[in-house]
């Protein structure tokens, strides 16, 4: 076995910093901040493998129900967190301080989030492929340049 296939398989926590998800070591997204002007900007290929970012047109509005399930999610584990720590009672209000905490908390990370669901939307379409130096990069069929970033 030589060197290069004795290297570990990048983990699929490197979807998490918004990497490629066919070679996970290629960053998806031009600025690596997401709190930054233009931090939405995706490199059309992975600056890596190759892999095409726009498979098809209008292919990220997919991405809207994996951040919709995250946002569920973080509001399930802050709701159980608030309940466990503070505890909910209907004598009082603290429902309302949870809802407002809640809601600044999912507003503040609507940047990150919104990025991680374009990582894992294309994820799902894309699979991660330890050989990828060999296989190139499948060219979509579905693109229009005139259509392109119309989202």
């Amino acid at each position: 076995m030589d060197a290069e296939s004795k290297k570990e398989k990048p983990g699929i926590l490197n979807l998490l910093q918004c990497k490629c998800p066919r070679c996970r070591l290629g960053d998806m997204f031009v600025n690596k901040r997401p709190y930054s002007r233009g931090f939405m900007k995706m490199y059309d290929t992975c600056p890596v493998c190759g892999q095409y970012f726009d498979i098809e047109v209008g292919f990220y509005y997919g991405s809207s129900y994996v951040s919709y399930g995250l946002t569920v999610a973080i509001s399930v584990a802050t709701f159980i967190a608030f309940w466990i720590i503070v505890g909910i009672s209907y004598n009082d209000n603290r429902i309302f301080y949870w809802l407002v905490l809640n809601a600044i908390l999912i507003l503040a990370l609507q940047p990150p989030l919104m990025r991680i669901s374009r990582t894992v939307w294309l994820a799902m379409f894309a699979k991660y492929d330890p050989d990828w130096r060999i296989h190139p990069a499948e060219i979509p069929e579905r693109t229009n340049e005139d259509q392109k970033n119309a989202w």
